[in-house]
């Protein structure tokens, strides 16, 4: 076509002809080289877009080009119709159609792909041009293509139009119009139905119509639905998509078709169509059924996805057609077939779970009725939910072990995630049933495990336990009758099996809460689960359990306490767990020694920790190496966490109604804190270890982590340590300064430093981390950002706690105000974040403390500058929040002065931006300057003031924004 060529070409693009875009084709498909694919991609993109790809794409599109070639070239012309469409005179759009209209002709029967693409080309015109320019877009498509002649046999051409017509409405969905476009474009989309509806019909209703027709005539109804075409007006097609789903060829189209119309959110509005559909939906039962005789899970899969999207859709609208309520009970239980399918998902199955989140839905729509009208339909639906929980059950059994071992670790770890989907769904169904669903899954263990006649299978225990550990998880149970009976029946289990044993030691941990509530049913329970610690192949069941024991039974675990230390050391002295595992018993512990008296405490710890206190002893000699790092880090970890548990204050972490104590009720024991004690005991050698072990991060972090877990828990019981701790903080920060150092500052900082007798450490340790990181920005800071996060983060601490800090001569107040500048400006978010907390935190104190206000003064303009910089495009956009924060605070703290900053830092053309004007700059003062109160409004206007900067402002972009 000749027309479009006439567009305006620019010389420097002349290189964009024929044979250099061929050779560029064939750089990209056969060069080996990678960048010499990457580099002719590039270029290929350019001329795609150039004025030049009017000419070449049509020559690219001649029959004797490979089709590699003539596939860029209707890629080429779709992309300058479908994004550069305001490029194309008007009066060339009639030739432009007619030579479209000519390839698609010819590629009927060439290459499918090139085929598509022209198709999409063509779709692309019509939707830039209906209703005006083109009305009856869709009508002169069915007319011109039915019309005889060009050589094209009739089937090439059929299928040519369906495939024009398939791509009409994905084109739209995928279309760049603008919004008001969208609207009228969709309008006159849905009287195009008017032409599409009959043809499909036709082709499909025809007998001599070929498989691959009627396949390309259900996959064009799929994409039609999507437009919201009125159920009513498909239905017909709807039907025929039913009649073609007992052709294997057909079935996968058929049934997305049929799926896609029905889901449609405008279709419940069409009630008389929809229950014409569940006697046909109810029909496929035959089908169904011999298709699970088959094993033919593909069938299967089908049927299911439209059953339940029938019965997802349009639960409400069909249980409120109270005549026609047994045909929807009937869909109903052909869905709860579908639940309960024959075979062990994910290998003999994959069916039952499509249905899970139908249940949901039921049950949502008949509890959201009104109680006189949802009494009616419980009275219906209980005993199918009742008969839902068997089946679920029945599903979540493991298979035989023979079976089980032969299945692939991903098909264990699909079964895993489809047991937890079950265990949620039960739990939901709780709030139905209540606790007559309990007393439910007590009776038939109960008779399962009482039966001598009948042997019982292992997988039916656990199933029916792994019932009662999904509800009592995250419901409370403790009103429940049953319980105790089932706390009875746990130790008659023949547990002979480690997916028996798990289960059994999950539902006791979920009953924890329960049996602190009944300490008296402990001594039935404990036993089993430190028989389990034993056991490596129970460990995270064991030790998580034992966990959830010791924390909600603490204070009833005291005649317990001496087995359950020795039972635990024994594990740990035979390294039978992993690492995470040992973490999670010590928290156990740090529970359990907690509610003891405090000289029973420290000789349980004497006795706990000896072996390791020797073993790292004989460590911290040793010269470092890989292997003796890890258990330092081991031993240091196992320490961590038994102190952050570890907590003798009489405070019950709930509420004063469970087994413990109200909260503070007693006076804490006399005399220091235990885990203070043992600190003190350590703390030589734990020096010894830091000073082998200074510049590795990792080592460090664990001894920090060590005393800031025990500070976190002890708060002011720490105080005998403050002295000691901040010495060596100070020791080990200038010596090789971590970031975790810092961290552990900020903490002591928090609740030592506004007590008296505590300031004096507490400043000398603040003051010399100070001074060392100045150095370090005086050095270079960018390769620690880290340290600078962390830094910025105590001093926003300190600014909060203790802003007397800052009156020291001994700071630099001035240089740390420079280095929160300079830390606007890393690339790194958190730190960004940290630095503007920082500020936030000290623009208030401009009023009471002078040094900050001397500061603030004469140098307030660079941290204008640098927020403005930040917000000009230096920063991320997530950030810009926070620089409204620090623009919000300098307004509230020193409006004078910040009206005078904005109107030097923005003065220089091209900052903060080259993409915006004086006025806009002008307007974003001012409307920066008037807000006082209203922080939300400053973010707002900084989030706008940012995209205009970045040239965002009105892009899809900013609507994510």
């Amino acid at each position: 076509m000749e027309t479009p060529g006439r567009i305006a070409t620019t010389p420097d693009a002349l290189d964009f002809t024929v044979e250099n875009v061929e050779k560029a084709l064939h750089q990209l498909y056969y060069d080996p080289n990678i960048e010499n694919k990457n580099l002719a991609q590039k270029w290929l993109m350019q001329a795609q877009v150039s004025p030049q790809a009017w000419q070449f794409c049509w020559a690219l599109l001649n029959p004797d080009k490979v089709p590699e070639i003539q596939y860029f070239g209707a890629s080429a012309l779709h992309t300058k119709i479908s994004r550069y469409w305001s490029d194309i005179p008007t009066d060339q759009y009639e030739s432009l159609k007619t030579q479209l209209f000519s390839q698609i002709a010819c590629f009927s029967s060439g290459s499918k792909m090139v085929l598509t693409r022209l198709c999409v080309a063509l779709a692309s015109l019509a939707l830039n041009t209906m209703p005006e320019a083109w009305p009856g877009a869709v009508a002169e498509m069915v007319r011109v293509f039915q019309e005889e002649g060009g050589g094209v046999d009739g089937r090439a051409r059929c299928l040519a139009l369906l495939e024009l017509l398939t791509v009409l409405p994905e084109e739209f969905q995928t279309s760049r119009l603008p919004q008001y476009r969208k609207g009228q474009v969709r309008g006159a989309l849905g009287r195009e139905w008017g032409s599409v509806c009959p043809l499909l019909q036709q082709l499909l209703r025809r007998t001599d119509s070929p498989g691959a027709v009627k396949a390309r005539v259900l996959r064009c109804l799929s994409s039609w639905v999507l437009l919201d075409v009125p159920l009513s007006e498909s239905e017909g097609l709807v039907h025929d998509c039913f009649s073609a789903l007992p052709d294997p060829e057909l079935f996968d189209t058929a049934v997305e078709a049929i799926v896609n119309a029905i889901s449609q959110p405008d279709s419940q509005r069409y009630v008389n169509t929809l229950l014409k559909l569940v006697p046909q939906v109810l029909a496929l039962q035959d089908q169904l059924r011999e298709a699970v005789q088959n094993g033919d899970m593909e069938t299967c899969h089908g049927i299911c996805r439209i059953a339940v999207t029938l019965g997802e859709n349009h639960s409400r609208t069909l249980l409120e057609q109270v005549d026609h309520w047994q045909s929807f009970l009937a869909l109903v239980n052909m869905i709860m077939f579908c639940t309960g399918i024959p075979g062990h998902y994910p290998v003999n199955e994959t069916t039952s779970s499509l249905t899970l989140t139908f249940w949901y839905t039921l049950q949502d729509e008949i509890m959201s009725f009104e109680s006189d009208k949802q009494a009616v339909y419980l009275q219906v639906y209980r005993p199918v939910y009742f008969q839902l929980v068997d089946v679920l059950l029945h599903k979540a059994q493991f298979p035989s072990d023979q079976e089980y071992a032969s299945w692939s670790s991903d098909e264990k770890e699909q079964f895993r995630i489809y047991r937890v989907d079950i265990s949620d769904t039960l739990m939901y169904v709780y709030e139905m049933l209540g606790a007559e669903l309990l007393s439910n899954l007590y009776d038939k263990l109960g008779r399962l495990l009482t039966n001598a006649e009948q042997p019982t299978s292992w997988q039916h225990t656990e199933a029916l336990l792994y019932g009662f550990q999904s509800i009592a998880e995250t419901i409370d149970v403790n009103y429940s009758d049953v319980i105790p009976g089932l706390i009875g029946l746990i130790p008659r289990i023949n547990i002979n099996n480690i997916q028996l044993a798990d289960t059994v030691m999950f539902t006791i941990g979920a009953l924890a809460e329960w049996l602190a509530d009944h300490p008296v049913m402990l001594s039935s329970v404990l036993p089993l689960v430190l028989q389990a610690l034993g056991n490596p192949d129970l460990s995270v069941s064991s030790v998580s359990t034992l966990k959830k024991i010791c924390r909600e039974c603490k204070y009833d675990l005291p005649p317990y306490a001496t087995n359950i230390v020795a039972v635990s050391q024994e594990v740990l002295i035979k390294q039978i767990h992993k690492t995470s595992q040992c973490m999670w018993l010590m928290q156990a512990l740090g529970f359990l020694l907690s509610a003891l008296p405090v000289e029973e405490i420290l000789r349980n710890l004497h006795s706990l920790i000896t072996p390791y206190i020797q073993q790292l002893e004989k460590l911290a000699d040793e010269t470092p190496n890989p292997s003796n790092k890890l258990a330092i880090i081991h031993i240091l970890g196992l320490l961590s966490n038994l102190f952050t548990t570890l907590d003798i204050s009489k405070q019950d972490d709930e509420s004063a109604e469970g087994s413990a104590p109200p909260v503070k009720t007693a006076p804490p024991p006399p005399g220091p804190n235990p885990v203070v004690v043992v600190l003190q005991q350590v703390f030589a050698l734990i020096q010894t270890v830091l000073s082998k072990w200074l510049n590795d991060s990792q080592v460090v972090e664990a001894v920090c982590a060590i005393f800031e877990k025990s500070v976190k828990t002890l708060l002011h019981d720490f105080a005998p340590m403050v002295s000691q701790l901040s010495e060596m903080l100070g020791q080990m920060y200038s010596t090789i300064p971590q970031a975790s150092a810092l961290d552990l500052t900020r903490q002591m900082v928090h609740i030592f430093a506004s007590e008296t007798d505590h300031f004096p450490p507490i400043k000398a340790l603040f003051e010399l981390v100070t001074s060392v990181t100045l150095s370090i920005f005086q050095q270079g800071p960018r390769d620690h950002p880290d340290i600078v996060d962390s830094f910025m983060q105590l001093q926003a601490q300190a600014l909060k706690r203790k802003p007397d800090l800052f009156l020291s001569e001994s700071l630099d107040v001035k240089a740390v105000f420079h280095c929160g500048v300079l830390s606007l400006k890393f690339p790194e978010a958190p730190t960004v974040k940290s630095t503007c907390l920082f500020f936030t935190e000290l623009l208030p104190h401009c009023s009471d403390v002078p040094p900050l206000a001397r500061v603030v003064q004469e140098d307030g303009k660079l941290l204008v500058q640098a927020v403005l910089e930040g917000i000009g495009g230096g920063a991320s956009r997530s950030l810009m929040d926070q620089f409204a924060e620090v623009l919000f605070s300098l307004n509230k703290n020193c409006f004078s002065l910040l009206a005078v900053w904005l109107k030097e830092a923005l003065q220089p053309p091209g900052f903060p931006s080259s993409r915006i004007t004086v006025e806009q700059k002008d307007n974003f003062s001012q409307q920066i300057l008037r807000e006082r109160v209203n922080k939300r409004r400053v973010k707002d206007i900084v989030k706008e003031f940012t995209l205009l900067c970045r040239g965002l402002h009105g892009t899809e972009y900013a609507a994510e924004y």
